[in-house]
């Protein structure tokens, strides 16, 4: 086939873990991502194998995301969410006893939150890394690493670039001690990328990584095939550029598929709707979103109507038709002799099930239908390079993705006050680092672990992300300076050798992360 499409999942989340208190309403994104993202892509992959339907598919699994997927209390605290959601859905589903479409509809949350819990605890023994490895084994899903705490690496590499490469390696570690196995591909976090940090790619030795269209495009020399064909950095890795077309035709909610009248409403949320005594300990007394949502889109000046199951699945069986025409004329457009474009198209994978209720509804269907495509197929971007090998050589722009594209989203008048501190932070590690290195005791390592973990913790983009939305940001902003804190607390104790073994301990349990952290790459 002459064409080739590559669709990319990027599954993050920052780390979010309170045990200090019995319930925290920021860890209700992580159960959330479980029951409405993670368990429906899994299950939507597993189904595809099982009926022998040839696929090919890749995803990043962040090392946060990946530890709090491991981490017993949070896996115990989830299934405790499920309980009480499960509890909701039984109530509604007798109070609307007397409203047969609504008591349809919380009869299929009752089924759906019922089935992500045998799935959760029976079937993946609440380990659901252990199901994406199986996955991975049968060949139909490639798993690629990021960096250890999403930090934004150019940022953080213009006054640091050992905080930038322990990002890099540290991510690297991770994945090696998850899979068994050295990552070909490496999700760029906010697909940020800035001239050099391709030898820290090629230092982990990364084949490829992927670029919003402009990083690739700006390149010099530039690309000849624009978009649709890899371009090899000169420290070696290849760089990969999203298609923006394919994108925004399924993440959009204005002009794109999730904006159809017929899906789900996300903002429409009985936790909401509902009177507080009635939502019960799923609330505990804060509205909040229960996961019982009854109304679909409509229109923009209409009421709110019930929302249709049957009706949103035709929906999303004759968009994937479409998505596949459109990909196919795409290709058509650009194919020349001698030359196999590629069209790279990736994602947030929460924002199928969870922004986008359908989406894996969507994903499947589309799938299943390109097992009868003859003009072009699914691949991964290893997948391309080995059937690709030879490239142009490049070196890509400065750039990132999301609003404007040049990092104004991480780096603006509601969040530039983050840098000096972390950038401070990390050269006062490296010091420590390059003066312990040779001969730790273990009571030195142990800090200098904990050092590497509040920082890491500190750098993740998800905290500038925040700020800048406006959606949490007094927990974005304690959080970071909580880590900043304890980071100083800890470093002035290590320097005036009187480390406070009770304080070491308690963050070592509550941000116990990266237990094998490498605090050396600072060095």
């Amino acid at each position: 086939m002459p064409g080739h499409v590559a669709l990319i999942l990027h599954a993050h989340l920052p780390f979010v873990r309170h045990p200090e208190h019995e319930h925290f309403l920021e860890e209700d994104w992580f159960f959330e991502a479980i029951t409405e993202s993670y368990i429906p892509l899994l299950r939507m992959m597993q189904r595809l194998v099982s009926d022998g339907v040839p696929f090919k598919l890749t995803m990043s699994l962040t090392p946060t995301l990946c530890a709090m997927l491991q981490d017993q209390l949070l896996r115990e605290r989830y299934v405790q969410h499920v309980d009480l959601i499960l509890d909701l859905a039984k109530r509604e589903r007798k109070r609307n006893r007397s409203e047969p479409k609504l008591r349809a509809l919380a009869g299929f949350y009752l089924d759906l939150f019922s089935e992500s819990r045998r799935f959760f605890v029976d079937e993946c023994k609440c380990d659901l890394l252990s199901a994406f490895r199986e996955l991975r084994k049968t060949g139909a899903l490639e798993i690629i690493a990021s960096a250890a705490t999403h930090g934004l690496l150019p940022l953080l590499q213009q006054q640091s670039r050992e905080a930038a490469r322990s990002q890099v390696l540290i991510g690297r570690d991770v994945y090696v001690d998850l899979f068994g196995a050295e990552p070909t591909g490496f999700w760029l976090p906010e697909c940020a990328y800035t001239p050099g940090l391709e030898f820290l790619l090629q230092e982990a030795n990364i084949r490829w990584f992927v670029l919003d269209a402009h990083g690739l495009m700006l390149g010099r020399p530039g690309p000849r095939h624009a978009i649709y064909a890899p371009c090899y950095t000169r420290a070696g890795p290849a760089a990969f550029a999203r298609d923006r077309d394919s994108s925004r035709q399924v993440w959009s909610a204005q002009g794109g598929y999730p904006g159809d009248p017929a899906y789900r409403e996300f903002y429409r949320d009985a936790g909401f709707d509902l009177p507080m005594e009635h939502l019960g300990p799923v609330a505990r007394g804060t509205r909040k979103f229960s996961g019982l949502k009854y109304h679909r889109i409509t229109g923009c000046h209409a009421a709110k109507e019930l929302y249709d199951r049957a009706a949103a699945e035709k929906v999303a069986e004759t968009q994937a038709v479409h998505f596949i025409g459109q990909r196919r004329q795409q290709i058509r457009e650009i194919t020349t002799a001698g030359f196999d474009p590629i069209l790279v198209i990736p994602f947030d994978a929460e924002l199928f099930g969870h922004w986008w209720f359908e989406g894996p509804l969507f994903l499947e269907f589309f799938i299943r239908k390109m097992a009868d495509e003859r003009e072009f197929s699914l691949t991964t971007p290893s997948e391309y390079l080995a059937g690709h090998p030879t490239q142009q050589l490049t070196e890509p722009a400065t750039s990132t993705w999301g609003e404007h594209g040049y990092f104004e989203v991480w780096l603006n008048q509601s969040n530039a006050w983050i840098y000096t501190h972390l950038h401070t932070a990390a050269q006062s590690l490296s010091e420590a680092a390059r003066r312990y290195t040779d001969n730790p005791t273990s009571l030195t390592d142990r800090v200098l672990k904990q050092l590497a973990r509040e920082l890491l913790l500190a750098q993740s983009s998800d905290w500038a992300f925040l700020m800048k939305t406006g959606t949490a940001r007094e927990y974005a902003t304690k959080r970071t300076m909580d880590h900043l804190a304890r980071f100083n607390r800890l470093r002035d104790q290590l320097v005036a050798n009187h480390v406070d073994q009770e304080f070491l301990g308690e963050c070592e349990c509550r941000d116990n992360l990266f237990p094998n952290v490498n605090w050396r790459y600072y060095a």
